[in-house]
């Protein structure tokens, strides 16, 4: 293996992005998975193995001065691996004495209850996947405190963006539908204000979690536009950015749902999220942007952004 600084464990979206921010900064990156493989440019080194073994998560960050816990299990998966996975990156940010940037969700707050969340929210989750986010950052915040490891935590909330695909709810429902005039889906009550974090600032913010002196034992917000808009509002966007005179949605019903979840593990795994989107869901990002000066992209711009890479998508295929 090649010396490089910065480790990225898991090559998804969060992942891509982070690299891409790394990378426009000049600095050599290593990227871990299960398979060894990853759609990046040549001169990136990507490493395959398993993050839950720690002897080859320390290895494989040895000399890194920054390691990026980005991997994210499928949701029927969580209680099985995700401890373990963050297990494997915490002990070789530990023995290679480098700073752990961990990327996780707002699960662990619960229903927002007509509150913004801010990162001095109490951990309230109600769901098996929010209590068990809760215990992980727990987890990684004692290691800080006790000065094992360096820690900064950055949340997101929904994320979408280049590479959201099917996982986002404004991703592959949306998008092509929009080109093609055609009718998107989305999940719950599309006339809720709801958050969304896109992928290209958190992968930036990240980066910036990895470098800034006052990042490592703090929670931090991703940052996110300041206008909070309904679901249908920025899908609306999205249709009249893609030439359609009128926007097409429709949103699956609950009822639909649980019906899916009976013989689809992934859908019955989303059943439990779908209180936030049953009210407003602000997610502040005031403190990144206060104390990191750390923007969002407008919410415009990275709808297009999205849109035009969905475009190029299609074009590369057709």
């Amino acid at each position: 293996m090649t010396t490089a600084g910065h480790v990225i464990f898991g090559t998804g979206a969060i992942g891509i992005a982070t690299l891409e921010a790394l990378r426009r900064r000049g600095e050599t990156v290593r990227l871990v998975n299960r398979s060894g493989h990853a759609r990046v440019p040549d001169d990136v080194e990507v490493v395959g193995g398993d993050a839950r073994d720690p002897d080859f998560t320390v290895t494989v960050a040895e000399g890194a001065r920054v390691v990026y816990q980005t991997l994210n299990p499928p949701y029927p998966e969580w209680t099985a691996q995700f401890p373990a996975l963050q297990a494997g990156v915490l002990v070789a940010a530990g023995a290679t004495g480098a700073r752990l940037v961990s990327m996780e969700n707002v699960y662990m707050y619960g229903r927002p209850a007509g509150r913004a969340l801010t990162e001095d929210r109490a951990y309230d989750a109600h769901t098996k996947k929010g209590q068990l986010r809760g215990r992980m950052a727990r987890e990684l915040l004692a290691a800080h405190d006790a000065g094992r490891v360096q820690v900064a935590i950055g949340r997101a909330s929904d994320y979408f963006g280049p590479l959201g695909g099917a996982q986002s709810n404004l991703g592959d429902r949306v998008f092509p539908a929009a080109l093609a005039g055609k009718t998107a889906t989305v999940l719950g009550d599309p006339d809720q204000p709801h958050t969304y974090t896109y992928i290209p600032d958190i992968g930036e913010a990240l980066a910036v979690l990895g470098e800034h002196p006052d990042a490592p034992g703090e929670v931090w917000h991703l940052p996110n536009d300041a206008e909070t808009r309904t679901t249908r509002q920025l899908v609306d966007v999205v249709y009249q950015q893609a030439g359609q005179t009128r926007t097409r949605l429709r949103a699956i019903p609950p009822l639909i749902l649980r019906a899916m979840g009976v013989v689809n593990p992934t859908v019955r795994e989303l059943l439990e999220m779908q209180y936030q989107f049953a009210e407003p869901f602000i997610v502040d990002s005031d403190k990144i942007a206060a104390e990191l000066g750390v923007h969002a992209t407008s919410i415009d711009e990275a709808l297009a952004e999205t849109l035009h890479s969905y475009r190029h998508q299609q074009a590369a295929f057709s």
